[in-house]
């Protein structure tokens, strides 16, 4: 139990300090680090050797992926406003209606959930969080609205790849977890929308008028995402849900307009036509950003392991169950993104010295979050490889026995905070899930239920990550500045009963496939 209590100690110190003490995030994860760093060897026996090279591999794997592709869609988004591309593409959002409410739908629900299937690791936060500050969105609502949009379609992250990561953790069939998860997440499908409009309009009435619009949003997303993981599985099931969801809610928009004044933002055109090439132009980044991500996944195995080739492995962490971290140096979501920018920049004839200018701009300005993030990445392997993380969930299987699959989700929520990614926790925590299912005798189909329960549990813990409000408010410019206690502060109301929502749907869906 006194173990139990230790391990906990740097996630209490990062509720305490992030939503009591007001701090920065920048400021209080480096206590995180050291917190775990005293603990893992004080109290865990991790020689000082081992617990260094844990939290460099850490450090590496913030940098390489993580940080690199926070900085590449960032910058596209910069590149994008320099180019007066982004106006363009407000303009293009506007004209399908001037009502805050939708323009919050189409991008964070529907746009940001197809930069999640595509690229995730951030991008589905960082670029519609700034694009909805940009048109004049309260910037702590643009980022509150994101990280609640970005709930569902995080557990199938980039390509699927947290789904693809837990059946191969688990060895079993990816297309049975994705379906699974797609089960789960059903109602909160549904829910998100609603929320989101909630969250923007500060309250319940605001769903006045945009009803159908959040339920045809929802069905569209929640219908699309089960049937292509359940026929293709995990892979596309994302981007399918967002690009149907995108035409829903355009369509329902036409349909059912709502002539509410009080939500009516400022139109961001000037007034004159947009030609099909400007359109085009200004969409190019991220039409470049699809193309190329989709070319490079597994989907095209020929480039795929062509591009998988320029890698380099080296064995960081030097202690008991360290394998080899390998850095992928062109096969990458932020090189891939890196490359659409720059193409996409030339094609608009940017100057060489202006795309240098902006990206180190967007370097600078990125600081507060490096910090973050490679610390909080820090903290979770060392919690990791020290047995902190594993002693936590172990603790929690014993004081729960047969009511396991109710906190299954829990448990995958506390990777998910700890990491902030959907990834990370089925490598942390996806075989502990599935043995803890065993050990209550559950069925194979069961145990396959309760390990889907760490994916969407993780989303849940995504919505109070620091890794996750960092990005956020890194986006909208405002690191530092107390809007990471603010967001954690919304953030927790809503994942409280998600969580709960979530644990009853595992505990009695548990029966439904047994």
């Amino acid at each position: 139990m006194t173990l139990f209590w230790i391990a906990l100690l740097p996630i209490l110190w990062l509720i305490v300090a992030l939503s009591g003490l007001k701090m920065a995030a920048w400021k209080a994860c480096p206590v995180a680090l050291a917190i775990s760093l005293f603990a893992s060897t004080k109290f865990f026996g991790m020689p000082w050797e081992h617990t260094l090279t844990a939290a460099l591999e850490g450090t590496a794997l913030a940098c390489w992926p993580i940080l690199l592709i926070i900085t590449a869609t960032i910058y596209t988004y910069h590149l994008s406003v320099h180019t007066k591309g982004m106006d363009v593409i407000k303009a293009m959002l506007t004209s399908v209606s001037t009502d805050a409410r939708i323009l919050i739908l189409l991008i964070s629900f529907g746009f940001g959930g197809f930069l999640e299937g595509m690229a995730g690791f951030g991008t589905a936060v960082a670029i519609p969080a700034s694009m909805l500050a940009g048109m004049g969105v309260h910037p702590v609502t643009a980022v509150a609205v994101c990280l609640v949009a970005n709930f569902v379609p995080s557990a199938y992250g980039s390509i699927g790849i947290p789904i693809v990561t837990l059946s191969s953790v688990m060895g079993t069939d990816p297309v049975q977890i994705a379906t699974y998860v797609a089960l789960q997440l059903f109602l909160l499908s549904l829910l998100c929308p609603f929320l989101m409009v909630m969250i923007a309009g500060h309250s319940i009435k605001a769903i006045k008028g945009v009803f159908p619009i959040c339920l045809a949003a929802g069905l569209a997303f929640a219908f699309t995402e089960l049937i292509v993981s359940h026929v293709m599985g995990a892979e596309l099931a994302g981007v399918a849900g967002s690009i149907l969801t995108m035409a829903a809610i355009v369509a329902s928009a036409k349909l059912f307009p709502t002539g509410e004044s009080e939500y009516t933002m400022p139109s961001h055109g000037t007034g004159a036509s947009i030609s099909f090439s400007q359109a085009f132009m200004a969409c190019l980044p991220f039409l470049l950003i699809f193309v190329f991500l989709l070319l490079c996944s597994k989907l095209f195995p020929i480039i795929y392991e062509t591009l998988i080739m320029f890698q380099t492995s080296v064995l960081i962490y030097r202690g008991e169950g360290g394998i080899p971290y390998t850095f992928y140096w062109i096969a990458t979501p932020g090189m891939i993104i890196f490359l659409a920018a720059f193409v996409s920049a030339l094609a608009q004839k940017v100057p060489i010295h202006e795309m240098l200018s902006v990206l180190k701009s967007t370097i600078f300005s990125l600081r507060p979050t490096f910090v973050t993030i490679i610390t909080i990445i820090a903290t979770a392997k060392v919690m990791g490889y020290s047995g902190m993380t594993t002693s936590i969930a172990d603790m929690t299987v014993a004081a729960t026995g047969t009511m396991y699959p109710f906190i299954s989700a829990f448990i995958g929520s506390i990777g998910g905070f700890i990491t902030g990614s959907a990834t990370s926790t089925c490598i942390l925590l996806g075989k502990l899930q599935m043995d803890a299912a065993i050990a209550i005798g559950a069925s194979p189909a069961a145990q396959a239920w309760i390990a889907a329960a760490n994916a969407t549990g993780a989303c849940a813990g995504k919505l109070i990550a620091p890794q996750s409000i960092a990005i956020g408010v890194a986006a909208i410019g405002a690191a530092g500045a107390g809007s990471e206690s603010r967001l954690l502060s919304l953030t927790m109301r809503i994942y409280v009963p998600f969580i709960l929502l979530l644990g009853t749907i595992v505990y009695f869906g548990r029966v439904l496939v047994e």
